[in-house]
């Protein structure tokens, strides 16, 4: 193992330094980088010239000049920019822009996508598969920039005007309520019977929610409530410990009734005391805090087999805590509709924040995820398509493995069979796509960031091509390379502990 990856690192290094070289020559050939001054009618052109070409030594050959800037970079020196300002402060800005942005994004993508491509799977050839199928296509092949637009214009500007009065008109109730009902006729499955009672379940369960939440008018001031989140906390408790362990394990399911039990008992000390002095440090304490919690609470819980108890045990405590801090962003939505800088219209279309908002902790988080929502929305939309189709054709393959009839055949519950046996091995081509597509996050979302005005990796990129701009592209290429050739690295790796028939050596 250590000489397999000694090997790779080594001849990565060489890939990189090739590419790099390459790379630099191509964009410094690309065009003049003071073409900009020599059109310039400033009566100080010639000094303007002379300033920029010692600025980026043009008076060297660009083989030469790569050289250069090699030095520069064994130095931690990216060098400057053609309008003087240091590259490593725009790497850094369009560093941290991109990874708040497209992680995000990304993150949701796989967790949307493999659920549901896992459940796509799970129900072949039924409505909820063929509309996921369908959907997936028209995802997929949606350009971004339409999309962008489109969510610009109806996912912010409309529904800006609709957070005015928020009342939910009788036909969409209608609709959304029959939508919902065939969604869960065509995911739970069964006999006919089984399915028209689930689709009257589901449609009158979804209209009473949405006539409720029209007739208090939650969208203008959304809050959970303790009697909400309580049953929010015990539904979760049973639903981790079903998925995770199967609600026969009763050690499990006490485990994660104990940590709903604590979340429940913890709601209103948290909402009215230890959460209003938030900072970021306190909250990455307490989620590590939480965490540990729930670890103790499934080793107490799970003697002798603790492993699974602990996992289920740890899922509901984080969900759990997760659910007062969301009631807690909740309640200062009012607030921060209301802002002078925000005034009645939350939901952002361009940038990262709003400008001189001040607040605290929780304003501010809530900032970021009204700037967050559109670009992220767009592409996930984008993502979410591959890997559906990715997930659901891995589940498909493994389902029809013979070991999985063994199982079957032995008299495993369903649960097990493709929880413990499909789901993980179906995650091994999964996993390595993943990992290619983390290696490829710092590559930015270009369209998505230039439509809503994010300045990321992705437009640094494009702005120094266009300015025939060496250094910051370069600057760019040496962070998502040498990320691209990590995760590459660490996809080999992964699939090869996944499946021990892969061997490194």
């Amino acid at each position: 193992m250590a000489s397999f990856i000694i090997r790779r690192l080594i001849a990565s290094v060489f890939v990189l330094f090739a590419a790099t070289f390459l790379m630099y020559i191509l964009t410094s050939l690309a065009g003049d980088p003071l073409e900009e001054l020599r059109q310039s009618n400033a009566p100080n052109k010639e000094q303007l010239i002379e300033a920029r070409t010692k600025l980026l030594n043009l008076d060297v050959p660009a083989p030469l000049r790569y050289f250069l800037w090699l030095g520069g970079l064994f130095r931690g020196d990216f060098g400057v920019s053609v309008q003087n300002q240091p590259v490593n402060a725009l790497l850094a800005n369009a560093l941290t822009s991109t990874i708040t942005l497209v992680t995000t994004a990304t993150i949701v993508a796989i967790i949307l996508g493999i659920t549901v491509g896992i459940v796509s799977a799970l129900r072949q050839y039924s409505g909820f598969d063929y509309t996921v199928t369908l959907i997936s296509f028209l995802f997929f092949s949606l350009p971004i920039f339409w999309v962008a637009v489109l969510l610009k214009q109806y996912g912010a500007i409309q529904v800006n005007n609709w957070l005015g009065d928020p009342e939910i008109a009788t036909p969409v109730i209608v609709v959304l309520a029959i939508v919902a009902g065939l969604l869960w006729m065509s995911i739970v499955g069964g006999s006919l019977v089984r399915k028209l009672v689930v689709f009257g379940i589901g449609a009158v369960a979804t209209a009473g929610v949405l006539i409720s939440l029209s007739v208090t008018r939650w969208f203008a001031d959304p809050s959970i409530g303790i009697v909400v989140y309580a049953v929010l906390a015990i539904g979760t408790a049973f639903a981790v410990t079903a998925i995770s362990t199967g609600l026969r394990n009763r050690k499990a399911l006490y485990a994660s009734l104990t940590m709903a039990v604590l979340g429940i008992a913890l709601y209103y000390p948290a909402m009215t005391s230890f959460l209003n002095g938030m900072g970021l440090g306190l909250f990455l304490v307490l989620a590590v805090a939480t965490v540990l919690v729930g670890g103790i609470v499934g080793w107490l819980f799970g003697k002798p087999d603790r492993a699974p108890v602990i996992r289920t045990a740890i899922f509901t405590a984080v969900i759990a805590a997760g659910l007062i801090a969301l009631d807690k962003y909740m309640s200062y939505w009012a607030a921060y509709s209301a802002s002078g800088r925000v005034r009645g219209r939350p939901i952002a279309t361009v940038g990262s924040s709003t400008p001189s908002l001040g607040g605290n902790f929780w304003v501010q988080g809530i900032d970021l995820y009204t700037h967050l929502l559109l670009p992220t929305i767009a592409i996930i939309l984008i993502s979410f398509a591959s890997y559906t189709r990715y997930s659901r054709a891995s589940l498909l393959e493994v389902m029809n493995q013979d070991y999985i009839r063994t199982a079957r055949a032995k008299g495993l519950t369903e649960r097990t069979v493709i929880v413990r046996h499909a789901f993980r091995n179906a995650l091994i081509p999964i996993t390595t796509i993943i990992a290619f597509d983390v290696g490829a996050i710092v590559g930015g979302a270009v369209i998505s960031e230039t439509v809503f005005g994010w300045t990321g990796m992705g437009r640094l990129f494009v702005e120094g091509i266009r300015a025939v701009d060496p250094n910051p592209v370069m600057a760019f290429f040496v962070v998502a390379g040498t990320l691209a050739v990590v995760f590459n690295l660490i996809a080999d790796l992964v699939y090869a502990a996944l499946d021990p028939r892969i061997k490194v050596s």
